[in-house]
């Protein structure tokens, strides 16, 4: 089996659309998810990180366990909002595989309103692995773009962490992995590639 490349986006995805995950507290998930995007106490004044890996979010939430990261959150967005969030982007430290200088990256830092990291993909057990996944951070005008064209449904993923976490608790973890979604490599244009540092 042929281990697929350190840095690619892999994600639940359709024709039109891609979906990410987030976690909140109560009142912003349930706010969202009567509205069907992120309205007050949700601030589009702050930074917010959209996560298309299910068990990156089940790491940074602990399945759902986390104080003020209780409510997990599926967010299915068009493909071409996300797309456009990559090509304003920056990442969020100095590569020199991406850019030819720290002077070229502080540049392009200044001038972009979204923010690209990629950490250790999680297992089942959420122990890290050699992949990659990719975090793409919004602020300024990509939360205002986010929450009122990108977004095309809400849907909530808080007992399928917490009935995965049971499963795993039980030692089953052959059911527990069937409940994951099945998430596929995202095609990324070699301009995106490049721009956020992807392995080809």
């Amino acid at each position: 089996m042929i281990d697929p490349p350190s840095r690619q986006v892999r994600a639940v995805r359709a024709d039109r659309t891609i979906t990410v995950h987030q976690a909140f507290p109560d009142a912003i998930a349930d706010a969202a998810l009567d509205c069907g995007t992120f309205v007050a106490p949700f601030s589009r004044s702050r930074a917010t990180w959209i996560k298309p890996s299910f068990l990156w979010m089940a790491y940074r939430c602990g399945w759902a366990a986390k104080e003020g990261q209780e409510r997990v959150l599926s967010i299915e967005v068009l493909r071409e909002g996300f797309e456009w969030a990559l090509e304003h982007s920056c990442l969020s430290h100095y590569d020199p595989a991406v850019y030819p200088d720290r002077a070229a990256w502080r540049q392009r830092l200044g001038m972009t309103c979204v923010r690209i990291q990629w950490d250790p993909e999680r297992d089942l057990h959420l122990a890290p692995l050699r992949q990659r996944s990719i975090q793409v951070g919004l602020t300024g005008e990509a939360v205002t773009r986010y929450t009122s064209d990108w977004i095309v449904s809400i849907s909530e993923e808080t007992q399928r962490m917490k009935q995965i976490r049971t499963l795993l608790a039980a030692g089953n973890e052959s059911q527990a992995r069937a409940l994951l979604p099945d998430e596929t490599p995202y095609p990324l244009s070699p301009g995106l590639t490049a721009l956020v540092g992807a392995t080809r």
